[in-house]
């Protein structure tokens, strides 16, 4: 299943939890099994290898550069996949709910992309290390680094999922600037890139400060204002070239937008463009 990062990230910044075990395994490859996942939440860490998990029944495919969240009692499906041994750490956890409205992560599997993290891997092997002592600072200390764990992982998870809003707009932007003249929809344009409407909304509103139909229209009447200073075209022909097959449309919402008709516009601006 997918998880919010922002409900994730404030339920544990609001929420008491504590490190149970953090344990580190080996397992050769073709292994498989089921059973019933361990009475508490956690998190799964590939070091080497690949596996596939499942949590009542929803299946993940796990290696290094992603991780795997399980609830408690679910049941667990497990295989190593591919030739060579699966190595993990896995870190289970407890959790007192403050807030009991928020998430319960004791019943909710699912998995992060976070890419390659050398740091992420530092602090696994130091929470391992750490968890084999028993003296007081030895607890303190496991706390901690699962603090900084988790802090990496909300970084990196963050930052892909920055990188990929970003690409989303240039593609989708770029695509916009080759066919602003084509009868383009939103829909359109996010179906063609297998996402829905409010991730492109949300990606043009971040990186153009404003939404996908609003970046096309005003695409369309700036490329409106460049023809009109700079062809012969009539008006007509100008607003089929922008995308726009009814001139009278094209004439009010050009109005609209610059608060001048667009003859008006060429009749002001074309010999005198510094004054636009």
């Amino acid at each position: 299943m997918e998880i919010d990062l922002n409900k994730l990230v404030t339920h544990f910044a609001n929420n008491h939890f504590k490190v149970q075990t953090v344990s580190h395994y080996k397992i050769s490859p073709g292994s498989k099994g089921f059973e019933k996942s361990a009475p508490l939440p956690g998190f799964i860490f590939p070091i080497h290898g690949r596996a596939k998990y499942s949590f009542n029944g929803t299946p993940y495919i796990t290696e290094v550069g992603s991780i795997v969240h399980g609830g408690a009692n679910m049941d667990l499906g497990k295989q190593v996949i591919d030739n060579s041994n699966w190595e993990f750490i896995i870190v289970l956890y407890d959790i007192n709910y403050l807030n009991k409205s928020g998430l319960n992560l004791h019943n909710i599997h699912f998995k992060l992309d976070i890419g390659g993290n050398p740091k992420l891997t530092s602090l696994l092997w130091r929470l391992k290390d750490i968890s084999e002592k028993e003296h007081e600072i030895a607890r303190f200390q496991r706390e901690n680094i699962f603090r900084s764990i988790l802090e990496e992982i909300f970084i990196s998870v963050q930052n892909r999922q920055n990188k990929g809003i970003e690409a989303l707009f240039r593609q989708v932007s770029s695509y916009i600037h080759n066919h602003y003249m084509d009868n383009i929809t939103v829909k359109e344009l996010a179906e063609k890139n297998e996402v829905n409407e409010n991730q492109l909304f949300y990606a043009f509103n971040k990186y153009a400060g404003m939404g996908t139909g609003e970046y096309i229209k005003q695409y369309r009447l700036n490329c409106a204002k460049e023809l009109l200073i700079n062809s012969e075209n009539t008006i007509c022909r100008i607003a089929e070239s922008v995308g726009y097959m009814d001139p009278l449309y094209f004439s009010r919402i050009f109005k609209r937008n610059f608060g001048i008709a667009p003859s008006i516009y060429r009749d002001k601006f074309r010999n005198n463009p510094y004054s636009i």
